[in-house]
């Protein structure tokens, strides 16, 4: 008997193999195997899914607005030393600190690995 893992959203222990996919069937969740290994490692990847990595430096890839600022981050604006925060709830993956802005928040889907 293969050691399934248990289902993300119910935690039931009765999972079982549907071709690629693993299922609950005491909620019908159905989930990928390979998207449980993907969320258990925390991995963060930039825009075009290269590893991001504590202390890396990345490059903003479009104009992003600052909220209680009349000026933005421009296009290729580059950020040194990020600390990744894989656990975020509001998708702001990354804390970095921004010449002229100060400490900030970015998202993973904004920048490209320098």
């Amino acid at each position: 008997m293969t050691n399934l893992p248990n289902c993300p959203k119910c935690n039931s222990e009765y999972t079982y193999e549907d071709g690629s996919l693993l299922v609950c069937p005491e909620c019908a969740y159905e989930w990928s195997a390979t998207a449980v290994e993907a969320e258990e490692t925390n991995v963060i990847k930039d825009v075009n899914g290269n590893v991001l990595n504590d202390g890396d430096a990345v490059t903003v890839i479009k104009d992003l607005k600052v909220k209680g600022s009349s000026s933005s981050i421009k296009i290729g604006t580059k950020v040194k030393s990020i600390r990744l925060v894989p656990d975020a709830a509001d998708g702001h993956d990354i804390e970095c600190k921004i010449d002229g802005f100060g400490a900030m928040k970015l998202k993973s889907s904004v920048v490209k690995k320098a």
